[in-house]
């Protein structure tokens, strides 16, 4: 199937790049659509395949007085999360991808996934999305095409990304430098789903599935396992952090990147609202789960939010939790398997308010409170507009990106890690990032309290071996000569009787107006054999109905707890391998030599 140049509704050409022209054909050629559609980006377009999708019974209209824009999709209930045994990085040798990733050989996952795409699109409207992950124009932002059989996957592209017209623009017209991504849903059977990224072609190829982070190839896929990779190749960074500035009641704008597993309240964290006691701070949202970042002129690091919507869980979220979020969603947001209320409104396990005694769960089932199931999946989305926070930086768009003066590596930890400590210097945050963690729960595997090491939370995501990924932060200290201080951070820190130390919420803003003043040399600090820990009086507790000894016990070290957490990363450390960086190594055993000498042992 040949493919001419597409025009806009005007008859004008979207693009003349005969690069994506040839590569779309050869995709037409081996799916074989009934027809081709090219996404422009443009409110015409947004009806028109809403009305599609609605008409398909893709999604369904929520109640449009209360959710205006709003609408439900329920995906297949074996197609409901990211499927990491399914993923895969495609590099020429296993070393390559390392021994944290799924590994296929480049060659045999082209043929594999090729019988599948093959005659795929029979009958089916093959949709073109390019889409610019990054501002606009912005030296730090990448140019993609998802080509997909999917609607549901257009219009959330459409909220993820910059959609149409603008990424063709940008590529222009002989550009060859863009992410070729190819999607098919195929019967959304788990047998023939498969998520192959190809980072030495800029490739990604996606089958069996229509669920978000498996599907919406701008984001995980592209934004972080084939981002982690271009950066390493190219000298920057695609790392899995929310962006925030944090504005002074004088108008003084610092601005933090910060990294958290899953579970950590990342999301409240980007759009917190700051306690009464810090009348006159704002915090301003620049992303809420993905950074990329590249050392400035000024040797500072530069980070741009390469997302322009929200890909959130919506079970736990709720006014009292995260009101600037529930602002967000109120308005022009597709909600995907959550359960919804005989009016037309949303629900899930968390929000605001009294159980509704009748519900249609998110299965399409009716639903009660003796119901046994969850009437929301566990991981139930939505997809909204970032331009919908309340809390939006007015930077989030700029094509420079904002200078991060500081980087937080958080994680849930019971016992050891402190409330929050300064790293000594590049090397020593590297290794904190290195080794970060969070303890599982009975839920989760049926035992607590076993760590789970998520390396900089990038685990899932990063596209290469994940020892070199250590080294190239590392060799990243060599251009970034005015680097941004790295703090670590833990909310949830236990006492004996297991209750939490500290509130968390609103109140990590005390954390965090502590982080910005060491940032700016402004506060001192306790040193540790760790790092830096704030000092009685560091931070503001002012209002804070918590005792003086609950905060100490929060922020202590304990030399036994931290031997037996350094001495737990060599199985850690082998695992990765030959590519395992020495110097992180060493520093791993000089943390422990300094125990020793601290306490008589033979340090």
């Amino acid at each position: 199937m040949s493919v001419s140049a597409p025009v806009d509704s005007a008859g004008k050409p979207l693009t003349k790049n005969e690069n994506l022209l040839k590569w779309v054909s050869e995709m037409a050629q081996l799916t074989k659509p009934e027809r081709i559609v090219w996404c422009d980006g443009s409110e015409e377009e947004k009806n028109r395949l809403t009305e599609e999708a609605v008409a398909q019974k893709i999604i369904e209209p929520l109640n449009q007085e209360k959710l205006p824009g709003c609408y439900l999709h329920r995906s297949n209930p074996n197609d409901v999360a990211r499927v990491e045994q399914l993923t895969f990085i495609c590099t020429p040798t296993k070393e390559e991808a390392g021994p944290t990733n799924n590994w296929k050989d480049p060659k045999e996952a082209y043929e594999q996934l090729g019988k599948l795409f093959d005659g795929s699109m029979k009958g089916r409207t093959m949709y073109v999305v390019p889409y610019i992950m990054g501002p606009a124009g912005s030296k730090m932002s990448k140019v993609g095409v998802e080509i997909t059989d999917s609607i549901y996957v257009v219009l959330n592209m459409r909220i993820m990304a910059r959609m149409g017209k603008v990424a063709l623009d940008m590529l222009g017209a002989t550009s060859n430098d863009f992410n070729r991504g190819l999607h098919c849903t195929l019967d959304v059977n788990p047998e023939r789903r498969f998520i192959c990224h190809f980072p030495q072609d800029n490739t990604i190829w996606s089958v069996g599935s229509g669920y978000g982070g498996n599907v919406l190839l701008g984001k995980k896929c592209l934004a972080l396992r084939v981002g982690s990779y271009l950066g390493k190749r190219e000298g920057w960074l695609a790392e899995h952090m929310l962006i925030l500035g944090v504005e002074s009641p004088e108008g003084e704008m610092t601005y933090v990147a910060a990294a958290f597993p899953s579970a950590c309240g990342k999301t409240n964290f980007a759009m917190m609202i700051p306690p009464k006691r810090f009348k006159g701070w704002k915090i301003w949202t620049v992303g809420d789960d993905i950074a990329w970042m590249r050392v400035g002129d000024d040797g500072k690091l530069y980070a741009v939010n390469p997302e322009f919507g929200y890909f959130g869980v919506a079970p736990g979220t709720s006014y009292d939790s995260n009101p600037n979020a529930m602002k967000t969603i109120s308005r022009d947001t597709i909600f995907t398997n959550v359960a919804r209320t005989p009016d037309g409104d949303v629900w899930w396990e968390g929000k605001d308010g009294a159980t509704p005694q009748e519900l249609i769960d998110w299965k399409g089932n009716a639903w009660t409170p003796a119901s046994t199931e969850k009437a929301a999946h566990p991981n139930a989305r939505f997809t909204a507009p970032a331009t919908n926070n309340p809390c939006l930086s007015k930077f989030y768009d700029d094509p420079a990106g904002v200078p991060i003066s500081a980087i937080i590596f958080g994680g849930r930890r019971a016992t050891t890690v402190p409330l929050v400590m300064q790293a000594f210097n590049w090397l020593n945050g590297v290794f904190y990032g290195a080794t970060m963690g969070s303890e599982t729960t009975a839920a989760a595997t049926g035992k607590v309290g076993v760590v789970r090491r998520d390396p900089f939370a990038m685990l899932p995501f990063c596209g290469y071996n994940m020892g070199e990924y250590f080294q190239h932060w590392l060799a990243m200290q060599s251009t970034i000569t005015n680097p941004p201080k790295v703090f670590m951070v833990n909310w949830f820190r236990k006492d004996k009787n297991g209750k939490f130390l500290w509130p968390g919420f609103g109140e990590n803003m005390r954390v965090l107006k502590w982080v910005v003043d060491r940032a700016r040399l402004r506060v001192g600090g306790q040193e540790t054999l760790f790092g830096w820990v704030p000092k009685a009086g560091d931070l503001d507790l002012s209002g804070l109905d918590i005792p003086h000894d609950q905060v100490d016990e929060a922020t202590a070290i304990d030399l036994g707890e931290w031997k037996t957490e350094l001495e737990s990363y060599d199985e850690f450390f082998k695992s990765l391998g030959d590519q395992m960086p020495r110097a992180l190594k060493l520093h791993r055993d000089l943390l422990l030599a300094r125990i020793d000498a601290v306490t008589g042992g033979q340090g």
